[in-house]
């Protein structure tokens, strides 16, 4: 199996318990690592793989419009975009929090599923 990666991906989402939390979006960094068919690099066809550019706007799109209330929640949902409409057979995903406590530079979770 091959992996494509995408690494620190800057989205702004709602996400969080607290009232400052809900009250306007936060910065988050996501890194997703998926597989992806071997067949995309022998063929050299896009359409034989999951197209990163695609995900990445998905991704975005999907958290603008959301909000959860923890991150693994946030996390299995992205997971499942992954399995189920893009077809990923593994997935891994870590989401941190940026400067959410003082003297903390990123809080986060990272989460791994498989079919």
């Amino acid at each position: 199996m091959d992996f494509i990666f995408i690494e620190d991906m800057r989205v702004d989402a709602h996400v969080g318990i607290y009232a400052r939390e809900k009250a306007a979006p936060q910065a988050l960094e996501i890194s997703l690592t998926f597989g992806v068919p071997d067949e995309a690099a022998q063929d050299d066809d896009i359409a034989k793989t999951i197209d990163y550019a695609v995900v990445i706007d998905r991704v975005r799109r999907e958290l603008a419009e959301r909000h959860f209330n923890l991150l693994e929640t946030l996390g299995e949902y992205v997971i499942g975009l992954m399995l189920n409409e893009f077809g990923a057979p593994w997935v891994k995903i870590s989401i941190a929090k940026i400067g959410i406590a003082k003297g903390v530079r990123r809080v986060g979770v990272q989460i791994e599923r498989g079919r």
